[in-house]
């Protein structure tokens, strides 16, 4: 040792143990951060791909469809004619049943209040009748007969009867009407209502449907 030279001493064990804890920790805080980093980024991509998987069945499966209303046929009950004649008795009412069908193409089912259903013949009303609420299931057809009551004193005292007795077929229109809802898994709500028009051309001697067309709206 040369003379007079200062001798440094080392730096205590405890300095460097505390140098290489802040290191560890320090690199523990780094792994630490780069997981959660990596777990919040699959959280992230699994949402997104579950948003868009929602969104792709809200728009395909899951899309509400219009329910569709068809008239399927008319039977004409308790028709008196006058002897001889394809005109109806006075003071007594023809009875007329309507099937009407509601096909519900949703997943979900179509819950429909009071439905109604109007006949006129040549613009002017000459029965009416209304249904009860029902429920056409997902997927499926429902079917009701509707019973319309005609007051034979309207209808006789129009003016076109007679040239429609002697060819022995009844032209009249229809106008009915369904309000309801399609309700998917309590969240999902829309309102539509179901209308539609029908020319009926009816033949009397058979009591039957001769020809009929018919225009559907829904609104919404």
């Amino acid at each position: 040792m040369v003379e007079g030279e200062q001798v440094r001493p080392l730096a205590p064990a405890r300095d460097r143990t505390s140098s290489d804890d802040e290191e560890a920790a320090h690199q523990l805080k780094k792994i630490r951060r780069r997981r959660c980093i990596k777990c919040c980024g699959c959280i992230a991509a699994v949402s997104l791909i579950l948003a868009i998987v929602i969104v792709i069945l809200i728009f395909t499966v899951f899309r509400i469809k219009n329910p569709n209303i068809r008239l399927n046929g008319i039977t004409i009950t308790q028709l008196e004619l006058i002897n001889n004649t394809n005109i109806p008795k006075p003071g007594v009412n023809i009875s007329l049943i309507a099937d009407v069908s509601v096909k519900n193409p949703n997943i979900a089912s179509f819950k429909y209040n009071n439905t109604s259903t109007a006949l006129f013949y040549y613009g002017e009303l000459v029965g009416e009748a209304r249904g009860p609420p029902g429920r056409a299931k997902a997927r499926r057809t429902m079917r009701m007969n509707v019973t319309v009551e005609i007051i034979t004193d309207k209808l006789i005292s129009n003016p076109n009867l007679n040239t429609e007795a002697g060819s022995g077929l009844l032209t009249m229109s229809s106008y009915s009407k369904i309000p309801g809802r399609v309700k998917l898994f309590h969240i999902i709500k829309k309102h539509a209502t179901v209308k539609m028009n029908c020319t009926i051309t009816v033949n009397i001697s058979s009591q039957a449907i001769q020809t009929q067309k018919c225009k559907r709206k829904v609104d919404l």
